[in-house]
């Protein structure tokens, strides 16, 4: 459920919306694939929980008290799998 998703809390949560992935970073929430809205109630559900999620990611912006005007994104590092 999106409820236990809090945008900008960690590294590591990932959330899925229909075939759409929301990750989680401290420093930015990213959204990547696709979801569709079908004119029913699954799409309506859809919908509602999308609305929930982009509502929590306003409102954690909004409480920021010292929010830049833009950041620079940190880049990913790559490393050894540790398997291999």
């Amino acid at each position: 459920m999106t409820q236990e998703f809090e945008p900008y809390a960690n590294e590591a949560d990932v959330l899925r919306i229909g075939d759409l992935e929301i990750e989680n970073r401290v420093d930015r929430v990213s959204l990547t694939g696709d979801v569709v809205f079908t004119k029913d109630k699954a799409g309506l559900t859809l919908a509602k929980e999308l609305q929930s999620l982009i509502g929590r990611i306003v409102n954690a912006l909004d409480a920021e008290k010292q929010l830049p005007q833009t950041i620079e994104l940190k880049a990913t590092e790559t490393v050894k799998n540790p398997f291999a």
